[in-house]
């Protein structure tokens, strides 16, 4: 099986940097029985955390913000819930359901709102409507001879997505690695209860200084629909790369100063192999000689037949209980990445792409990547990886922010149940590792509170939410550390629903003031949901489900063995490093 595990992924890595970046895009995460009517939400990766399919009266497309304004106002004169929705729809969280009984909702679609309205070179600042992609962006910026300073790592996104879930690069330098934070300007549309000029809805013009701007920033898509946004942006400028390759000995100690001194840097965590890969990502003027890209690997076009047969592997050693197949997959998967420069290309053109570091480039061809969404329109052949239409990748992601002060001693726990269990983390290794990036204290009412590390972990999946994932108890320990142990903050756009337990108090009094001005704008709550109103506390909601075998995907931490999957020796445990974690741990396992 080992042999096997190191095949199949060795074929997935090599025929993801060989092989035609053209692959077929993500389908629509809107559906309709009947036109636009009857319709079904979900989000890029198939499935929202509690499973529950989203249902919507309808869809509605407008293509700029009258349209926008119209669509609005009807749905608000007959106090209709409705949400944005954008193309991809790659938040994780049930953000973009509306609320409301027996799909009654509406959704709208800001995939046709994706130009650009004006340029103004001068003060260096474009304004675009908040349906256009990144990589519609950054390109559009390009052209003028400007850069968008920091921005996600995956291009799909749109403005109005990435900015309302507060999506980030790595920086504490300046204003840090938050696309909110480079925001001077917001149009939005707004419901009324009594008509304005004919609409039951308004346009909400926020200007640089304008307080409510703290607010609109990062607004979960509670406020109204975003229609434009002015970005302050800056000359374009190039990046010098390289991945530097450390043991993991004490490498905590050196979180900070690398943050402090690395403009763009990044730290990728592989555990179970005690590795550590610094991306020592620096400024350079324009004139560098470099034609460098980041075409990162894990966002390529892939056979559609090597993914389907990547997770039909993952699946099996799971069944099997095989931890010690996935660190043998998972070790020639890095060590293979590694070779080949994680994606990074300097030598355009060529069969051998990359030749070796540092790789140079502009930023607008370094900062973000996603060539999986080049389409050919041939999804039998390739796609991207997580493509729900082909039995693809699947996964739990948990992403959560802690204070640059309390990092050290997280490593130092997490390290104590690798130690415990040194193949408990190889599952992950599949996944990126732990991709730790920097992000600053923000002024907007939900960004960050303080200068912090935001880490991601992504895992395995189960197609069957009452199927126990290997290692269950170890990244739920883990998950709960970050949580509570270490009071971070989640990433709005990803985790399970146990990652906004609490989240209310974290932001003190910030969080009032931001439901100040969401009970301003939309005084009837046609924008909330459920989902949101139990992010902030209100009207009675909890993101809480309890039911048999919550614990499995999140909806719950575990208080009884019922929560977890008994039947199959997964009890409710105490944490074994945080004792006060509650995790659904195999008998006789860990």
């Amino acid at each position: 099986m080992f042999s096997v595990g190191a095949v199949s992924t060795f074929a997935l890595v090599f025929l993801s940097i060989f092989s035609s970046v053209s692959c077929s895009p993500p389908g629509p995460v809107v559906t309709c029985s009947s036109g636009n009517n009857n319709c079904s939400i979900t989000n890029g990766y198939g499935a929202f955390p509690d499973r529950s399919i989203c249902r919507v009266a309808s869809v509605a497309y407008p293509s700029n913000e009258t349209q926008l304004l119209e669509v609005v106002s009807k749905a608000s004169k007959k106090k209709q819930k409705m949400k944005a929705v954008t193309v991809y729809s790659h938040s994780i969280p049930k953000l973009s359901c509306p609320g409301g009984p027996n799909g009654s909702g509406l959704a709208i679609s800001t995939m046709r709102m994706n130009k650009t309205v004006s340029v103004d070179t001068r003060m260096r600042r474009m304004t675009v409507e908040a349906g256009i992609r990144l990589r519609s962006l950054i390109d559009s910026a390009a052209l003028y001879g400007l850069a968008v300073s920091h921005s996600p790592y995956w291009q799909g996104m749109t403005l109005g997505g990435l900015i309302s879930t507060g999506s980030h690069g790595s920086s504490l330098f300046g204003k840090g690695s938050a696309v909110h934070e480079y925001v001077v300007g917001m149009r939005l549309v707004v419901p009324t209860s009594e008509p304005v000029d004919g609409y039951y809805a308004r346009i909400v013009n926020l200007g640089k200084d304008d307080p409510d701007l703290l607010a609109a920033k990062v607004s979960l898509g509670v406020l109204g629909v975003i229609s434009q946004v002015t970005l302050q942006l800056e000359p374009m400028f190039k990046r010098n790369i390289t991945n530097r390759v450390e043991k993991d000995k004490g490498f905590e100690g050196t979180i900070t100063s690398f943050g402090a001194t690395t403009q763009h840097g990044d730290i990728t965590w592989y555990p179970s192999m005690g590795e550590v890969v610094y991306r020592d990502d620096f400024r350079v003027p324009v004139t560098t000689p470099g034609k460098g890209e980041n075409d990162f690997t894990g966002f390529r076009s892939q056979l559609s037949l090597v993914i389907a047969s990547t997770r039909a592997l993952e699946k099996s050693l799971e069944a099997t209980s095989n931890p010690g197949g996935k660190c043998v997959q998972s070790k020639l998967q890095v060590l293979t990445l590694l070779e080949t420069g994680m994606g990074l290309k300097n030598n355009d053109g060529s069969l051998l792409e990359f030749t070796g570091y540092p790789v140079i480039g502009n930023q607008s061809r370094m900062q973000t990547s996603g060539s999986c969404l080049n389409s050919n329109n041939d999804l039998q052949f390739t796609a991207c990886s997580w493509d729900p239409r082909i039995g693809a990748l699947f996964f739990h992601q948990t992403t959560v922010s802690i204070n640059l002060a309390n990092v050290s001693n997280f490593i130092a726990d997490v390290k104590k149940l690798r130690d415990m269990f040194p193949q408990a983390l190889c599952g992950t290794e599949l996944y990126s590792g732990f991709l730790m990036r920097y992000v600053r204290n923000s002024t907007a009412y939900l960004g960050k509170t303080k200068d912090s590390l935001d880490i991601d972990i992504t895992y395995y999946r189960s197609r069957d939410p009452n199927k126990p994932r290997l290692y269950e108890d170890i990244l739920e320990e883990i998950e709960q550390m970050a949580l509570f142990k270490y009071n971070g903050l989640p990433h709005w756009g990803k985790n399970r629903n146990v990652g906004f337990f609490g989240v209310r108090a974290k932001f003190g009094s910030k969080v009032d003031k931001f439901v100040e001005v969401m009970r301003r704008f939309d005084p009837r709550g046609l924008f909330s949901s459920e989902w949101t109103d139990g992010i902030f506390g209100l009207n009675g909601s909890d993101l809480a489900i309890v039911k048999k075998g919550c614990a499995l995907e999140g909806l719950c931490i575990c208080s009884l063995d019922e929560h977890c999957a008994p039947e199959e020796d997964y009890f409710c445990r105490p944490g074994l490093v945080y004792p006060q974690a509650r995790v659904c741990r195999k008998a006789n396992a860990s």
